[in-house]
């Protein structure tokens, strides 16, 4: 029968391939291509590695070899994972576009689009000007990011080019080698763990290892070495006594040993301060069964064989990790008091431990926890594209993005009872937020198992959460001091920034009428032309700009007016009125972000005041007497004249620090006399005996104004052992304003 076309073509990519060297790269890819892939695919594998090849033609790696070798080697990687024909092409193709004259357009013809738009995905943007190594780093990620959310097997790729890259990093100078392998532990090592690709997860982590800490590397590795030969008979017994007891409970498992990796050794050292020796689960071992229900079976006949250590036991199976893991973890105790660390799986779970989210591509299955894996995978990635476009700031989108790839987890129970994960140390703020946006955002209380609790409350594994939320609130700028997810992060950030922006807007027209009329223009005078040409002159595309940096301090209210008004002066008298008496600006206490009250004088109505713009926090309120103004030397032009509006009945803070007689329920009557006043209590403290008769009690109480203070100080004075009562001035008179 003659050959047809296609045929002789697939022989004589058969032909060129046998002439390869045996050890080469190219002959392990085809190897690994042989054991999945069909030969027309593999025709247009080989197709890609020859265009590649030439487009890469004289180029050599800093190790001398041809630079064809690398795509080749992570063509290998992913080849091992079984990903499909695409994700192949781009990890051979993934450096042409950047290295030589090759267009995506040319890729998109030769090899289609989808494979164009994974190469365009890897591209680096080392051809981009950066200012600094964070914006770079922080804007290679939100490209990947990006990609990423649009097809998964681009990091895939980045993944597998990464890992070569560190396992040919010796050739590097050392400076350079910690670099790399610094961001490989921070961002690439994470994701990997984040997706489940587990195997190179461990690899990753242990090559940074290597290089950030080269002999701490080399005496565990050592250390470890030498215990595994000196407990190999009392290993070899364990793995006899659980294969003897697995047949005798008829159950067919697999049993091997697993030796923790380099890395995890070394961080459970340093988290809890152990020494080498004393870290007794270096080796531990692996049972892999048929089915889920095995799982459970096999857990019973460990148990009966060792006993196992309270507390270490972990059911990865009901709760599954948030990367898709599910095993069964059990600590028991061996013989001779040998603490044995036992993972039992499934070998479809076993599948997704080791390949994670591409366990799509490796297995071909209807499995439902691989579905709901890849929604998972789905849900986060678009999460981390939600919080890259609220986040203007580079160093700042790179700190939620490794915030979001927190390996610890704690498991916690919405009020329907969903099980929802979140990172370890998370609040229930944290908790809110991850229900959705809205709910973070109106959140005012928890309960937790069914119990009232602080929103800082720290969220534990099996707790119970319920968010009370109410339409009229609004998140807390103090929120941001404990909670730990990028989520939560992000959207605080995002809130607060544009609230600043919109009080500042209204405080910047405030200040800039004031100083209108007190050079004798009302603010209606000025007409669009006027504001068109001062916009113009500072760069800005609306009045809006220029009014919030005047609220934020950016600007002087004086020289934006005698700007506005210069030609209506010029026209009128040839020079600018300067004759000025400026309205005082009222202050409401209600203007949020955009007005502040110093603490070093906390100012209450009935004060007298004064305010200094500053560029960082807005217009910050002092009292006439505060030690601050005496003590810096500011610009007279930042501050401005205030009142306080007579019908605000607000609650305002003051210290107050009261000296008593150091009797049984002091506080209480303190705390009643409070009260009867109809203020409330905001911080007490003690200071430290003396060992006399009298004790120190700070108070912080919320009062109207200062007649309301007065009364307070009155109703105090009642009680027969208070000494003395002063109201703290400049408690934090060190701090600036």
């Amino acid at each position: 029968m003659p050959k047809t076309a296609k045929q002789s073509s697939a022989e004589s990519y058969s032909e060129e391939l046998q002439l390869l060297p045996a050890d080469s790269e190219d002959s392990q890819l085809t190897t690994l291509l042989k054991a999945y892939l069909t030969q027309a695919e593999i025709e247009q594998v080989w197709e890609a590695y020859r265009f590649s090849d030439n487009a890469h033609k004289g180029q050599i790696r800093r190790s001398g070899e041809p630079y064809i070798t690398h795509p080749v080697a992570v063509a290998c990687i992913l080849a091992q994972l079984h990903l499909d024909v695409p994700t192949l092409l781009a990890a051979l193709l993934h450096d042409v576009v950047e290295d030589s004259d090759i267009s995506a357009d040319e890729i998109s013809d030769r090899f289609g689009k989808q494979v164009a738009d994974l190469v365009e995905g890897l591209t680096k943007l080392d051809k981009i000007e950066l200012q600094t190594a964070v914006q770079a780093q922080a804007e290679n990620v939100r490209k990947m990011l990006l990609a990423m959310s649009q097809d998964v097997r681009v990091i895939l790729v980045k993944l597998a080019d990464r890992l070569h890259n560190m396992q040919t990093l010796e050739i590097m100078k050392p400076a350079k080698q910690r670099r790399i392998s610094q961001e490989t532990l921070d961002i690439y090592a994470p994701i990997a763990n984040r997706l489940g690709l587990n195997v190179i997860y461990q690899e990753l982590e242990d090559l940074s290892f290597k290089y950030i800490y080269p002999n701490r590397y080399h005496v565990i590795a050592k250390a470890i070495k030498t215990a595994r030969g000196n407990r190999k008979e009392v290993i070899s017994k364990i793995l006899e006594s659980i294969k003897s007891k697995l047949a005798d409970a008829d159950i067919e498992a697999t049993v091997e040993g697993r030796e923790k990796h380099l890395f995890s050794v070394y961080k459970k050292m340093t988290n809890k301060g152990l020494k080498l020796s004393q870290v007794g689960d270096i080796y531990g071992f692996r049972v892999l069964v048929k089915d889920l229900p095995t799982c459970y079976l096999t857990l019973g006949s460990l148990h009966s064989l060792y006993k196992p250590i309270p507390g270490k036991f972990k059911d990865y199976i009901a709760i599954s990790k948030l990367n898709g893991y599910q095993s069964l973890h059990t600590t028991l105790f061996g013989p001779f008091g040998t603490p044995i660390e036992v993972q039992i799986r499934s070998l479809s779970m076993h599948n997704i431990a080791q390949a994670g989210v591409a366990a799509h591509w490796l297995y071909k299955t209807t499995d439902a926890h691989l579905t709901r894996l890849q929604q998972q995978t789905h849900q986060w990635l678009q999460r981390l594209v939600e919080i890259q476009t609220e986040s203007d700031d580079s160093h700042e989108f790179l700190e939620h993005f490794k915030v979001d790839l927190f390996p610890d987890e704690v498991y916690v129970f919405t009020p329907k009872g969903n099980i929802l994960a979140l990172p370890k140390g998370s609040t229930a703020v944290d908790f809110a937020y991850a229900v959705h946006t809205d709910v973070g955002n109106c959140c005012v209380a928890v309960k937790i198992n069914h119990e009232l609790a602080p929103l800082r409350t720290e969220m534990q594994n099996g707790d119970h959460v319920e968010i009370i939320t109410s339409a009229l609130a609004k998140p807390n700028p103090a929120w941001l001091n404990y909670v730990v997810t990028a989520k939560a992060r992000s959207h605080l950030r995002h809130y607060l920034k544009s609230i600043k922006v919109t009080e500042s807007t209204h405080l910047g027209e405030r200040m800039l009428n004031t100083a209108l009329r007190a050079l004798h223009v009302e603010p209606g005078q000025i007409n669009d032309s006027q504001w068109h040409k001062v916009m113009r002159d500072y760069g800005a595309k609306e009045k809006d700009e220029i009014l919030a940096d005047i609220g934020l301090g950016k600007r002087v209210s004086l020289m934006v007016a005698h700007q506005l008004i210069a030609s209506t002066h010029e026209h009128e008298n040839g020079a600018p009125n300067t004759h000025k008496t400026f309205d005082k600006i009222t202050i409401s206490g209600s203007e949020g972000m955009a007005v502040q009250f110093a603490p070093c004088c906390r100012p209450i109505p009935g004060d007298p005041i004064l305010g200094f713009i500053n560029k960082d926090k807005g217009l910050v309120i002092h009292t006439h007497d505060c030690v601050a103004i005496g003590k810096f030397k500011l610009d007279p032009d930042k501050w401005l004249d205030v009142e306080w509006d007579a019908g605000d009945k607000r609650l305002f803070r003051v210290d107050l620090r009261i000296i008593v007689v150091n009797e049984r329920g002091m506080l209480a009557k303190l705390a009643a006399g409070i009260s009867d006043a109809g203020s409330n209590i905001d911080n007490v403290s003690a200071e430290e005996s003396d060992g006399s008769q009298y004790s120190v009690i700070n108070f912080t109480v919320q009062v109207h104004d200062r007649v309301h203070l007065a009364e307070l100080i009155r109703n105090l004075r009642k009680i027969p052992e208070v000494v003395r009562i002063n109201r703290l001035k400049g408690k934090y008179r060190e701090q600036k304003i």
